[in-house]
C-alpha cells in the first residue's frame, strides 16, 4: 500500500497531503537521522512538541524493530504524509523472519498506545530479495481533531 493508500484508514481531509520520504540502510546507525527527520516533519506540520515526541518515539520503535530483523544489505524506506489534521508514517524493509511483525510483542503494544492507528503487512518470502517484504504503518491525529 502506498502513502496515498494510508488515507483509507483515516477519513479524507479537505486539504492535500504533503509527502516526505527517505531510504537508508537498515542499520541502527541510521536511527539518529530518522528521529531527526521525524522531528523536522512533525514540527513543519505544526504538531505540538509533546505530539512530536510521541511521533518520534513511535517511529523509533518501528524502525528499530524492522532494522533488528532486516535481511543482510536491506534498506529501510520511511514515508511521512501529513495534512492539517494528521500524520501517517510507513516504514518498510525486507525481514529475515516470517513473524517479524508479531502483534503480541511489547513493541507492538507500546506503539499502539502512542498512535491512533497501527497496522503491519508481511508478504510471503521473496527469494530474489532473500526475505519477507514487511511494512509497518501508523497514524497520529492532532489533539484538536479529536485526540483526547
Amino acid at each position: 500500500m502506498g502513502v496515498a493508500g494510508m488515507r483509507e484508514g483515516i477519513s479524507e481531509s479537505a486539504t492535500r497531503m504533503t509527502n516526505v520520504g527517505v531510504r537508508v540502510s537498515a542499520d541502527l546507525s541510521q536511527l539518529t537521522m530518522l528521529r531527526a527527520l521525524a522531528d523536522t516533519v512533525a514540527l513543519i506540520a505544526d504538531f505540538r512538541i509533546d505530539e512530536v515526541t510521541d511521533i518520534r518515539l513511535a517511529l523509533d520503535e518501528i524502525a528499530t524493530w524492522l532494522i533488528l530483523d532486516a535481511a543482510a544489505g536491506a534498506d529501510l524506506d520511511c514515508r511521512f504524509a501529513y495534512d492539517n489534521r494528521c500524520m501517517m508514517i510507513r516504514a518498510s524493509t525486507i525481514t529475515r523472519s516470517a513473524d517479524a511483525v508479531a502483534r503480541t510483542n511489547l513493541r507492538w503494544h507500546f506503539v499502539m498506545n502512542l498512535t491512533d492507528t497501527l497496522s503491519a503487512v508481511q508478504e510471503p518470502f521473496d527469494g530474489s530479495l532473500s526475505g519477507f517484504p514487511t511494512t509497518i504503518e501508523f497514524s497520529w491525529v492532532r489533539v484538536t481533531s479529536g485526540r483526547g
